[in-house]
């Protein structure tokens, strides 16, 4: 009788380190995902101002006019993947892009439920804001308030 509590103890013991190993790789998985997702994100932004540099090159040395509105998508002539649109209000859904006609910005929503909003700059002014021809593609901070 004996012996049986000691397995049943013994059980115990496996399956509560098993669930806190379980528990401390699903924690981590959930990490790597969302760094996946920052990371296609960031080469979705990354692909659209290279396309919208091109683009202005090409207008630089070539002439023609530039494009109507403030939609970066329209400018560089290539939709991110998960691209659902102009919208007036946001769309429901998580792990897509779209542009805010409200606010004039491009955001992509994360599974988490957070945002990366981008706007269309067109004075040449912007941190980090790879600039062709006074425009270029910035991340605008939430927690900043623009003029």
């Amino acid at each position: 009788m004996a012996a049986v509590r000691d397995r049943k103890f013994e059980f115990f013991v496996v399956a509560a380190i098993l669930g806190i190993l379980l528990y401390l790789l699903l924690d981590a998985l959930t990490g790597v995902q969302r760094e996946m997702e920052e990371a296609t994100a960031l080469a979705e932004i990354s692909a659209l101002r290279v396309e919208l540099l091109d683009r202005l090159s090409h207008r630089e040395g070539f002439g023609g006019p530039l494009p109507a509105g403030d939609n970066p998508v329209v400018w560089a002539g290539r939709e991110p993947t998960g691209y659902v649109g102009e919208v007036d209000r946001a769309p429901s859904g998580s792990g897509l892009w779209y542009f805010s006609r409200a606010d004039g910005m491009l955001v992509y929503r994360f599974h988490a439920g957070d945002e990366w909003r981008y706007r269309l700059a067109r004075s040449g002014r912007g941190e980090g804001a790879a600039v062709l021809g006074g425009v270029g593609l910035v991340r605008v901070d939430p927690d900043r308030v623009e003029k």
